[in-house]
């Protein structure tokens, strides 16, 4: 009985947060990898933009700013758009409570 809680509280909690490799903004497409300014254009203006801080490169001895756009929301769902040095990496979907 434990068990079968315990998964469904787990099951729950991966359906209120979502990742995608795309983001639909209107007829436009964007995906991990593209450029912010790629984004901009296609999607417009952020609702909100949060500077979260630096990371290292892979390779280099480069510092890049990594940065959190949130979109929406748009029928209760808010889309957080992660870049490291100006490249989406990541798009996670939260629904709003």
């Amino acid at each position: 009985m434990i068990m079968k809680a315990l998964s469904l509280a787990l099951l729950m909690g991966c359906a209120a947060l979502a990742q995608a490799d795309t983001l639909r903004c209107g007829s436009q497409l964007v995906s991990l990898g593209d450029r912010s300014f790629e984004v901009e254009q296609k999607c417009g203006e952020p609702a909100f933009r949060d500077l979260v801080g630096y990371t290292l490169g892979p390779y280099e001895r480069r510092e890049f700013k990594i940065e959190e756009w949130v979109y929406g929301p748009s029928n209760g769902v808010l889309s957080i758009l992660t870049f490291e040095g100006n490249r989406l990496t990541r798009i996670e979907r939260r629904r709003q409570r």
